[in-house]
Order: structure tokens, then C-alpha cells, then sequence
């Protein structure tokens, strides 16, 4: 039976058998115990399902993969142990030395860094593009060696919305894998896969937890790419001679999942942690109640910042004359997230004082939980980057970045207003 996202996130992942706990015991051990050889021996091979280590698969971590993969209508999901090792090892799933990526450059400063400094070191080149270049700017980029082509739904911390038709239709006519992470938008206000994207990434530590507690991340395949054949992916169209011969585009369902776990995971070990994905499995029951919160939230928040006179702009698709409001109409009808950016009117001392001066609303390395939070991300999260790849990426020297939660709204006003007066 199908079922409604909000359904889905209270009972998706698990189904207990008769006198079975209700909800997912933490299995906190590294191994499993067999009786016969030839059960370990199927599971080695891949030919069953189990489990016979932890740092490949977990029982715990398989509930909360099993109801992300089921909110974003995927075919797999894999926990790791970070958003930034889902992201790393997505990308290594698919590339090798003298590959490229080409993506949006509005995205977050980690991934920014990742795809730009860490990655070329291993010969992985990364091509930037504006996400509102024209079509055909953008396939400028890709050549016979791009492997993935990667966006983000709101951007971070430029709250930019991603057009995902144009650039699933430009990795379908190339025949490349189109990548998006989901974070701040969730499955709850946007499923990519519904728009062409292939692969949807998250960090987990952000909404799907919803209470900074736990640290995670998941890739989720939505099995729909067309790797048989496709020479541009030759490794998944070979035998894996590490498993036998296995031929990942032989596969009925999520080769890309398979492949990822069968020799990412196996080799890298990011996996998530037991007690993390049960923490993560509890805070997506309350999912869909939260992104609703945080939405209205935000939407009232925006609109109190956008006409306060010591407010230069103010960054959230909920305003009418934002740059990206009819996208978000159409990507985010039902509702645009808590993150939102906005400029202090003065210099960095300026926006250093208004966050110093906030008291409901903390200052931290974190966005997307229950509470609210700043950050000034060119002085922290976007500080390696240089003054020219942090105006291409868009994050001015004085934006300061509003993670809304679900507080009362006029309480988080309120404590922006009195902050303002110190500025």
C-alpha cells in the first residue's frame, strides 16, 4: 500500500514481527553469529540479504536508510557517517584520476572545499557553474570525462533554488547522473526524483535528526539511471573481480547503492553509527510537523527582516520579489525551509554586534534543528574561500545566515528586533 509523506515518516523503515520492540532496538554490535558457512559464504558474495558486519550494514542504520529511501521514493539508501562522507563517497562511487564533477557554485563552504581543493588532489577535477546560467553555458562544461553533475535544492548559505528540470534534462541528453542534496529542503517540501535527479544526498545531522544530536549522512538511489551500456560509467558495466565478477548494471534494482556500499563502505567504513541512525530514525517521525513550523516560520520572519530599515536584503523564496519565488512555487509549493540569509546594513563589526546581542537565538556551527541559530558564514563556514570564490558562490562579507526553528515566531522577532537595536 502506498502511503503520504507524513505517514511514512512515523511508521516508514520498520515493521516489527509478532512481540518484536515497536521501534528499532540499537543493535550495538560489530558482528553476527551463523550456523552454517554456506549462509556467510551467500552473504559475502552478495547473493542474500544480512548481515555479518557493521561497518558495511546494521540493522539500526538499515531502518532509518529504509525510511529516508522511502520519503524521497528511492530505491535504496546508504547511512553514513557524515552529510560529508555521504558526499565524498558518492562521489568516489563513480569517479576516478582524471574524472570531473561538474556543479552549482552556489552551494555549502564544505562541499565548496571539498570538491575544489581536496578532490584535485586525487585528480578529481570540479567545474563550477552559476545555477542561473542558460542551458547551454552549463554543458560547456562536460566532457567525455564528467561523471556527475551536482545542485543543491536551497542553497547554503545563498538560498538560492535549484532548477532541477534544466539540469536533469542536460544530464539526460549526456547521459550523466544527476546528483542533488536535499538538506534544507527535505522530502517533505521536494522530492528531486520526481524532477529527474538520480541521486539525492542529505545530511542527516540537520532536519531529518531536528534536534542536533546526532551526526550522519545518507545517499539514496533512486535507481532510475540507465547504467547498462552507458560507457561513460564502464566500472559499473564490468566485473568487479573484489566480488566475484559482479556486473553492477546487471543488477534489477539500485546498482549505484550496491556499488556504493559493496566497495565504498566495505573499503572506507563511513558508515553511521548504530545510535545515530536510531536518533535519526525518532526525529524523522516528527518530520513533516517540523518543516511545516520551520516554513511558517521563516516566512514570517523574512518578512519582518525585509522591512526593517538596518536590513540591506533579505534572502527566503517566501518573498514575493524574490529572485527565486516563482522557482520555489514550483519546486517548493508547500513551503520554502527555515534557512534564510540577510545583510546587515554596515560591515562585519556590524553584524558581529547584532549576533552578539541576540538572546533567544544562538550562535553556532549548525542550521536546520529545532532551535534557532546564526552564523556569519564568511568568517567561518565560507572562510577559506577567497573574496572572489565567496562572491561566486554568493555569499556576501556581510550576510548572516538564520536557521529558524520552531519557536513561537514572535518571540524569534522579538529577539532579532531587540539585536537590531544594538547595531
Amino acid at each position: 500500500m502506498s502511503y503520504r509523506k507524513d505517514t511514512i515518516c512515523v511508521q516508514g523503515g520498520y515493521r516489527p514481527a509478532s512481540g518484536e520492540s515497536r521501534i528499532p532496538p540499537i543493535v550495538q554490535s560489530t558482528t553476527y553469529v551463523y550456523e552454517k558457512t554456506q549462509d556467510m559464504a551467500d552473504l559475502f558474495d552478495l547473493k542474500a540479504d544480512g548481515y555479518f558486519y557493521s561497518r558495511l550494514e546494521n540493522p539500526t542504520v538499515a531502518a532509518f536508510e529504509g525510511k529516508v529511501a522511502a520519503l524521497e521514493g528511492g530505491a535504496a539508501a546508504i547511512g553514513c557517517a557524515s552529510g560529508m562522507s555521504a558526499l565524498t563517497l558518492a562521489v568516489f562511487t563513480v569517479c576516478e584520476a582524471g574524472d570531473n564533477i561538474v556543479s552549482s557554485s552556489a552551494i555549502y563552504g564544505g562541499t565548496f572545499n571539498l570538491f575544489s581543493v581536496t578532490l584535485p588532489k586525487l585528480g578529481i577535477k570540479t567545474r563550477f557553474f552559476d545555477p542561473d546560467a542558460p542551458a547551454e553555458e552549463i554543458e560547456k562544461l562536460i566532457d567525455g570525462r564528467t561523471k556527475l553533475i551536482f545542485g543543491e535544492t536551497i542553497a547554503n548559505p545563498s538560498i538560492k533554488i535549484l532548477d532541477h528540470e534544466k539540469l536533469a534534462s542536460i544530464a539526460r541528453k549526456h547521459g550523466i547522473l544527476f546528483a542533488v542534496d536535499n538538506t534544507l529542503a527535505t522530502s517533505i517540501l521536494c522530492t528531486p526524483f520526481s524532477w529527474g535527479a538520480n541521486l539525492v544526498l542529505h545530511s542527516s545531522s540537520k532536519y531529518l535528526d531536528g534536534h542536533a544530536a546526532a551526526l550522519g549522512g545518507v545517499i539514496v538511489d533512486g535507481g532510475n539511471f540507465p547504467f547498462k551500456g552507458n560507457a561513460r560509467y564502464a566500472s559499473f558495466n564490468v566485473p568487479d573481480e573484489s566480488y566475484h565478477g559482479l556486473v553492477y548494471a546487471d543488477l534489477p534494482s539500485a546498482p549505484f547503492a550496491v556499488k556504493c556500499r559493496a566497495q565504498m563502505i566495505r573499503d572506507m567504513g563511513a558508515i553511521m553509527s548504530p545510535q545515530n541512525a536510531f536518533l535519526s530514525w525518532l526525529g524523522c517521525d516528527t518530520l513533516a510537523l517540523r518543516m511545516e513550523r520551520h516554513s511558517s516560520n521563516a516566512k514570517k520572519v523574512a518578512a519582518y527582516l525585509a522591512g526593517h530599515p538596518k536590513i540591506d536584503w533579505v534572502w527566503h523564496a517566501s518573498l514575493p520579489g524574490n529572485k527565486y519565488h516563482k522557482l520555489a512555487e514550483k519546486y517548493l509549493p508547500d513551503g520554502q525551509g527555515g534557512m534564510l540569509s540577510f545583510g546587515i546594513r554596515g560591515d562585519v563589526a556590524q553584524s558581529a554586534r547584532f549576533m552578539e546581542a541576540l538572546r533567544l537565538v544562538t550562535q553556532e556551527t549548525h542550521v536546520a534543528d529545532a532551535r534557532s541559530c546564526v552564523l556569519h558564514p564568511a568568517s567561518t563556514t565560507h572562510r577559506q574561500l577567497t573574496k572572489e570564490e565567496l562572491a561566486e558562490a554568493g555569499v556576501p562579507e556581510n550576510l548572516v545566515r538564520l536557521s529558524v526553528g520552531i519557536e513561537d515566531a514572535d518571540d524569534i522577532i522579538a529577539d532579532l528586533d531587540g539585536a537590531l537595536r544594538s547595531v
